[in-house]
Parts: C-alpha cells; sequence; structure tokens
C-alpha cells in the first residue's frame, strides 16, 4: 500500500467495506431474526442469500439510492423467479428446462443497459437457490416471505447507510457542453470572427466527456426507451456540434458575411435555449424556428447566384473576405461526419424545402464559399439535430417541435415495440449478448443436470460456482478457475479445521458469521477470485453449520461442487465463442466496413446518374448496415469490460493501434449521408461533376474493403497490417465548372469518410494528445 498516507484507507477497500456494511447488516438481520427469532430456517435461508445475491454477487452500477431503485423496480422478478424455481424443481426434466430459458432471459436481459446486465447474476442465483432441495412447494410462502424481508432490509440499507454523493447526470453533462457550443458560436459570429485557444480546449474536453466511456454506468443513457435513446442522441449530436465548431475557420477583415454570421447567433441562442431545455424543462420552439429560417436564408443564397459585391471569378477560389479554407481536423475526436444518427442536411425533418441538390444548375460563388457555406450549414443541422433530440428527452413523445420519423424514428414508437427493436437486433448469431446468455444457459443447465442426475450433494454449491466462474473467454475462464480453485482448498481446510474444533456449538457460528461476513464482502472483492472463493466458502460453512449439525466433510463436499461446477463451466467457455469479443469486434468491423462499401458505391452512382430519389428506409443496404452497426458497437462495449488473465486492459486484437470507435462512427455516416443524398430533389450532375462523384466513390468504397481486409483476414487473403490511409485522396480537390450544391455535399461525405478511415488506423485524439 506504498504511497497510501498513514491513516487513509485505500479507496478500493473503502468502498468494499461500505457495500461490505450494508449486506452484512441486511444478511445477517434477516438470518437472525427467522432462525433464532421465528425458528424457520427456510425463511432465514431466503433472506440471507437475497442480500447476498442483489447486494454481494450482483454488480448493478451506481450509488446506493441508485441501486435501491433498481431493486425496487425488480421486485417482482424475483417474487417470481421464487415461485417458478419452486414448482419446476420438483422433477429433474422440468428444472433442467426451466434452468435453461430462465438462465437464457436472464443473461439476455443484458440487451436492456448496465443495469439490467449488472444484476443478472443476482437473479441467477435467486432462481437456482428453490431449484434444489428440499423439493417443497408448500413451504413457499417461507420462501417469499424471506426474500421480500431480505430485498427490503438491502433497499433500505442501500438507500440509507453511508449514501453516497451521486456523480453530476449525463443530462448536466450534455447541457455543460450545449453551453460551451453557445459560447462558441456566438465568438464565431461577432469579430474577430475566431475562437480562443481557451475555446478549443473547452470543445474537446466536454466532447471527450459525452463519451460513453468516460461516463458511469449508471448514468450512461443506455436503455431501449425514448427518453434514453433522445438524450442519448443529444450527447451525440452535441459532440457534433461542438467538433464543427471547432472546424469553422477564422474570418478576418469584413468577416464572413450576415447570412452566415445570422446562423451562427441563431445557434448560439439554441444551444443556450437546449441547455436550458436539459436543465429545468422542456424550452420553447421560437430559438428553434430561428436557425430553421437562417438556415433555410443561407441555402437559397448559396444555390442561386453570387450576390452584388462577391467575385464569381476570384483566381484563387477564395473570396477577399475569407481566405481560409474550411480544415479537415476534428478536435474532439468527431470525425466531419455527423456520428448523431442524424445527416448532415437535414437531421430534424426541417422541410423539404432545403434540399441537398438545390435548384440552380450553376451557383455563383466559387466553391471555396461554396464548401464554406455547407460547413455553416451542417453546423447548424447539427443544432437542430441536438435540440430536437433534448425536447424529445425532455418531453419523451410529445415533441414541440415536429421530427422526422426517418432521423427520430424512435420519437412515436411505443415502449414495448422499442424493447422488441432491441432484442430482435440482437437475436442473432454474430450478437455478444446472445452468445453470453447462449453460453451461461448451457453451462447452468448442464450444471442442473448433472447435480440432479447424479444426486451431487449441495448441488446448488456447484451451480454457483459455474454461475460466477464462467467468463466470456477462455482465457479469462482458465485463469479465474485456477485461482478459484486455489482459493476454494485454502477455505476447506479453514473450513474443515473450524468444524472440527467448534463442533455443533452453533453460538460460536451465530457469533462469526457477521464478522467474517464483513471480512469477506470488504477484501473478496478488491483481492480477487480467488481470495472471495476461499472467504466464501468458509462463510457458507458457518451458515450451513447452523441451519443443521455439520462435519468437517462439508468442507470436502464444498470443494468437490466447486470443482464440478468450474469444470463444466471450463467446457462451455472451451465450447462456446471462447474467444468472446475479442473475434466477434474484429468480423463485426470488418461486416460493417463491407456492408457500407456497398452502400457508398450505390449511392455514388445514384447521385452521378440523376437517380430516383428513395426515402431512407428504402435505401440500399439500409437494414444490413444498421444491423451490422448494432452488432459492432455491442462487441466493442464487451471488448472494452474484458481483462487479461493477468489483469489489466485487453490488449486490442487484429491490428495494432485500430481506433474501433472510428470503425463505428464510419458506419453510421456511411448509412446517414446516404439517406442524406438521396432524398428528393436530386439535381442533375453534369458529365464531369458525374464522372468525378463516380469515380471517387469506387475509390472510396474499395479503400473501405481494403481495411476490412486488414481488420478480418478470409481464408484466402494474406494477413497484413492495418493499411495508412490518407485522407487526402486525390480527386476531392478537383472542381467541375458549374457543379451544383448536390456534387459538393457528396464530395463532403465521400471526404468524410476518407477521414474516418484514416482514424481507424492512426488512433482518435483525446485531450491533452496532438
Amino acid at each position: 500500500m506504498s504511497g497510501v498516507p498513514a491513516g487513509r484507507i485505500p479507496a478500493a477497500y473503502a468502498a468494499s467495506g461500505r457495500r461490505a456494511v450494508r449486506v452484512t447488516l441486511v444478511a445477517a438481520a434477516g438470518f437472525y431474526l427467522f432462525r433464532y427469532g421465528f425458528g424457520s430456517p427456510v425463511a432465514s435461508t431466503y433472506a440471507l442469500f437475497a442480500a447476498v445475491a442483489l447486494g454481494g454477487l450482483s454488480k448493478i452500477p451506481g450509488t446506493g439510492r441508485q441501486r435501491a431503485a433498481t431493486v425496487v423496480r425488480l421486485l417482482p422478478v424475483c417474487w417470481l423467479l421464487v415461485v417458478v424455481g419452486t414448482y419446476l424443481s420438483v422433477r429433474t426434466w422440468s428444472a433442467v428446462v426451466g434452468m435453461f430459458v430462465v438462465g437464457f432471459a436472464l443473461a439476455f436481459a443484458a440487451v436492456g443497459g448496465p443495469r439490467p446486465a449488472g444484476a443478472a447474476m443476482g437473479l441467477q442465483l435467486l432462481y437456482i437457490l428453490p431449484s434444489f432441495p428440499p423439493y417443497d412447494p408448500g413451504s413457499l410462502d417461507e420462501r417469499l416471505l424471506g426474500t421480500t424481508t431480505g430485498l427490503a432490509l438491502f433497499i433500505a440499507a442501500e438507500a440509507l447507510v453511508f449514501p453516497e454523493p451521486a456523480p453530476p447526470p449525463y443530462r448536466e453533462r450534455v447541457a455543460r457542453a450545449a453551453r460551451t457550443a453557445a459560447r462558441c458560436a456566438s465568438a464565431l459570429a461577432a469579430p474577430p470572427y475566431a475562437l480562443t485557444g481557451a475555446d478549443v480546449r473547452a470543445t474537446r474536453e466536454d466532447g471527450w466527456a459525452l463519451r460513453s466511456m468516460t461516463v458511469p454506468e449508471a448514468d450512461r443513457p443506455a436503455g431501449p426507451g425514448v427518453r434514453d435513446r433522445a438524450l442519448a442522441h443529444t450527447g451525440l449530436a452535441t459532440r457534433t456540434l461542438l467538433s464543427r465548431l471547432a472546424q469553422l475557420p477564422a474570418s478576418p477583415g469584413a468577416g464572413p458575411g450576415p447570412e452566415v454570421t445570422a446562423v451562427l447567433r441563431a445557434v448560439a441562442h439554441l444551444a443556450a435555449a437546449t441547455a436550458a431545455c436539459l436543465r429545468a424543462g422542456p424550452s420553447p420552439a421560437a430559438p428553434y424556428e430561428e436557425v430553421a429560417a437562417a438556415r433555410a436564408h443561407l441555402t437559397a443564397l448559396s444555390a442561386g447566384p453570387a450576390p452584388t459585391g462577391v467575385p464569381a471569378s476570384d483566381p484563387t477560389g477564395v473570396p477577399a473576405s475569407d481566405p481560409t479554407g474550411v480544415p479537415a481536423s476534428d478536435p474532439t475526436g468527431v470525425p466531419a461526419s455527423d456520428p448523431t444518427g442524424v445527416p448532415a442536411s437535414d437531421p430534424t425533418g426541417v422541410p423539404a424545402s432545403d434540399p441537398v441538390g438545390g435548384t440552380a444548375p450553376a451557383p455563383g460563388f466559387p466553391p471555396a464559399v461554396l464548401r464554406r457555406h455547407a460547413a455553416v450549414l451542417e453546423t447548424a443541422d447539427a443544432a437542430l439535430a441536438m435540440a430536437t433530440a433534448a425536447d424529445l428527452a425532455a418531453r419523451g413523445r410529445h415533441a414541440s417541435v415536429e421530427v422526422s420519423p426517418g432521423r427520430f424514428w424512435y420519437a412515436t414508437t411505443r415502449a414495448p415495440l422499442l424493447w422488441w427493436h432491441r432484442l430482435r437486433g440482437h437475436a442473432v448469431r454474430r450478437s455478444v449478448f446472445f452468445q453470453n446468455a447462449v453460453r451461461m444457459a448451457l453451462a447452468l443447465t448442464a450444471a442442473r443436470l448433472v447435480a440432479g442426475v447424479d444426486t451431487l450433494p449441495h448441488g446448488f454449491w456447484a451451480m454457483l460456482a459455474t454461475l460466477t466462474l464462467t467468463r466470456t473467454t477462455m482465457d479469462e475462464t482458465r485463469s479465474t478457475i485456477r485461482l478459484a480453485l486455489t482459493g476454494t482448498l485454502a477455505g476447506a481446510l479453514v473450513t474443515a479445521g473450524t468444524l472440527t474444533l467448534v463442533g455443533t456449538h452453533t453460538a460460536v457460528y451465530a457469533a462469526v458469521l457477521p464478522v467474517w461476513m464483513l471480512f469477506a464482502f470488504t477484501v473478496g472483492p478488491v483481492k480477487g477470485v480467488g481470495w472471495a472463493q476461499g472467504l466464501f466458502t468458509v462463510l457458507v460453512a458457518l451458515v450451513f453449520a447452523q441451519l443443521a449439525p455439520a462435519t468437517w466433510q462439508l468442507a470436502e463436499v464444498r470443494m468437490l461442487d466447486v470443482l464440478v461446477g468450474s469444470a463444466i463451466g471450463a467446457v462451455f467457455g472451451l465450447l462456446a465463442w471462447p474467444r468472446g469479443a475479442h473475434d466477434e469486434l474484429r468480423r463485426a468491423a470488418a461486416a460493417l466496413l463491407r456492408r457500407a462499401a456497398e452502400i457508398v458505391v450505390a449511392t455514388g452512382a445514384s447521385v452521378a446518374g440523376g437517380g430516383v430519389a428513395v426515402p431512407p428506409s428504402a435505401v440500399p443496404g439500409h437494414r444490413s448496415l444498421r444491423q451490422a452497426v448494432i452488432l459492432a458497437e455491442s462487441a466493442y462495449a464487451q471488448f472494452l469490460s474484458e481483462p487479461t488473465p493477468f489483469g489489466g486492459r485487453r490488449p486490442r486484437p487484429g491490428p495494432p493501434e485500430v481506433d474501433w470507435q472510428a470503425t463505428l462512427i464510419a458506419g453510421h455516416h456511411t448509412l446517414w449521408g446516404a439517406q442524406r443524398l438521396l432524398e428528393p430533389p436530386l439535381t442533375e450532375l453534369g458529365p464531369e461533376a458525374a464522372e468525378s462523384v463516380g469515380g471517387l466513390g469506387d475509390r472510396v468504397a474499395g479503400r473501405m474493403l481494403l481495411v476490412s481486409a486488414a481488420l478480418d483476414p478470409q481464408g484466402d487473403t494474406p494477413t497484413a497490417p492495418l493499411p495508412l490511409i490518407d485522407p487526402a485522396l486525390a480527386g476531392f480537390a478537383t472542381e467541375p465548372p458549374g457543379a451544383p450544391r448536390l456534387y459538393y455535399a457528396t464530395v463532403s461525405w465521400l471526404d468524410s469518410l476518407m477521414t474516418d478511415l484514416a482514424r481507424i488506423a492512426r488512433g482518435g485524439p483525446e485531450p491533452g494528445r496532438p
């Protein structure tokens, strides 16, 4: 404990100690109340294990009060599990079938977010407990009474004992970032029309604070409901807005023009209103309408002839008032595309009077001016997306602004259907949630079958070992089992000695139990699985010695059960997707890029040929790419949570220095850009512009396939390092004469995709890094 000041408890022990005090108070109180107060061994057992299941075994994220609220919502589920487990346990075949169904359902519930995922293991234990002798449905009332008492005491302890300060909620993080965006937009709309170094750092830091890896699990908006989806959408749109504001170049001299500054001022007002909406409730729609009107005016100006005083044939391509171009860098790590799920040209469903292609066959502005107008318009679009999503998060399905069903499809969808969408999206073989659920269900079913057929003594312990020692990767399972067996052996030796010395003097066990429980739940989570298994072996012996006479052979049975349970876990860890998210992330990312390449080719050909506009749901490859993004995101989330066998973070699979999040963003950007570009009306590009767009689309798709092959080489593909993609692909700087705005929108989309591909190999920027 070097580095810890004298008299100070290390933070890890302090946190586990507070939780251990709560669990010990509840478990000991419930156990002693029913065992010695009412003489009910059944109720006492269920009261103790209910507290241990949801308090010690589960990993529900959040503060004590947040965990208490989660357990309150889970009470009906706990009752149902005890009832079903009691009635199905009377026959081995029904108990085995029930174990598979319930085990799969509880594990698969992790698709609902961190809270269901954290509670799953404890809920499994509440179903396993009544599945073993005594098979007595007549004692169901005692079982339910003990379970309810234990959970009620646990809820009270979590809420009242050692209350923890709540971290800033996600809403506050987004509101702070929106205020930063408002300040930056105001600075860009007034002389000197530039951001200071402090402003740029603020955009980077606030954008980084909204990334899911920096947000505590309990505060992440990861659920399938409208409010969670909308709040997550708000955070992503806010990150995009910060990124685009930081990209806008300085405008020395006369400034960027009144139309551009009008848009930026409106964006500042809308960002401030969004921050207020997130903090105090829904805000009026006036700032939203102000941005929509300013954007429509700039769109019409950009699509028409150049106004008087702006040279249409400047040999440099840049008007005198703004000699700089739009930079391609992104200080927040978010690509120039919009990673919010919102296309750049129409994220909010603001009317079709703002077409991507425009109506003028040959705008009068130089190309550099058109590109600059497009950058400002994309900033406005990000602000509108942010405000719309924040309004949905505040009001639920009753938004005060009109939303596009293609962009915010979840806005008018009821909760059961949203859950169905989430479940259906992961009910496929390549989903890591599905793989984890199948692995756990098969392991628990096998353990229950072995315990029932071979009448394994105390088979409950074997299933508990299977539940706690099975991991998502074989390497981790093997390491865990080795440590667990070592710890269990040590605990068994201590147990045998204790039972031999103390004998049947239950008063000794009753006095030692709370002290040992406090020690076990404090030290076990910090020291690791070996210590946890050894300490828990002694703990269960102290409990069962008070329920029935026990000898040193109880330690032998415990060792045998852990050995059987861990062997079953190892077998299914080896047979069922033994590398966890290691391989699935590579496969999912490669599949995502292959689907994205198909859409890039199809969209480029459609735009170049002046094809018929299609609704977003009919974009070629729309469904397959969205499914690929879902699977890749879940694999990435699990990959981040899988430690190495020796602790620490797992080395990234595949090529070194892969920015997996950039791969996900590339998929999102491909999908949304295709939707945007194929919306009506489409403009004829002309021969030169059409040839340029088609060629660039094919080349970007080829780069995607190249990266895909490096991420996941097939049998006939030689293994090669991930290629470093140069975002400055030749051809993006080509300026076909008289090209309409649709051409610049398409080239901007393809250019952003090249930036995404470049980041995949080079890694994304972080605060404090170049």
